[in-house]
């Protein structure tokens, strides 16, 4: 029950993310029961391709904790983590990663490739995935199918421009 408590937070920061243009990914770190750093998607405002929702919730508990290290700390996503946010994930040495949505086309806990069971890297992470996968998925479907609504209604109006006599 937890999880989703917390997973509805992460959820509430993938709204924030939206409010900007970003793709509506949420995150949070929590430790002990308590919510240290919060984080969402930034990487098109920051014009920073690493600014992933998992990220920038990282680097502000490492922050808060003084160590690049978060032992006991569970990280929160709203979307599958892709390759590069598990491996910052693995170095960080979370004690637990819980995500919403499946992301057939990045993800690396389990739609694309699982990094997170690879035996030979030295740390394990116990993963869970699936909180609240439909409406963490459901809030994904709307941002893109409102981005799709606006271009066409922009092709119109480009169109519509073209015509106009000079």
């Amino acid at each position: 029950m937890d999880d989703q408590i917390y997973m509805r937070q992460a959820l509430d920061q993938a709204h924030n993310a939206w409010a900007l243009g970003e793709v509506p990914v949420g995150a949070l770190v929590v430790k002990d029961g308590t919510i240290i750093a919060t984080g969402f998607n930034q990487p098109i405002g920051t014009h920073d391709p690493t600014a992933h929702a998992e990220i920038m919730a990282l680097r502000a508990a490492a922050e808060l904790l003084g160590n690049y290290r978060l032992p006991g700390c569970e990280l929160f996503v709203t979307l599958e983590p892709c390759a590069m946010c598990a491996g910052a994930m693995m170095h960080a040495r979370l004690a637990r990663v819980v995500f919403g949505a499946s992301d057939p086309k990045t993800g690396a806990c389990g739609s694309i490739v699982n990094l997170f069971e690879q035996e030979k890297l030295n740390h394990h992470t116990e993963l869970v995935g699936g909180v609240l996968a439909e409406e963490c998925g459901k809030l994904l479907k709307e941002f893109f199918a409102e981005r799709r609504n606006a271009q066409q209604k922009q092709v119109v109006v480009d169109n519509a421009d073209e015509k106009k006599p000079t």
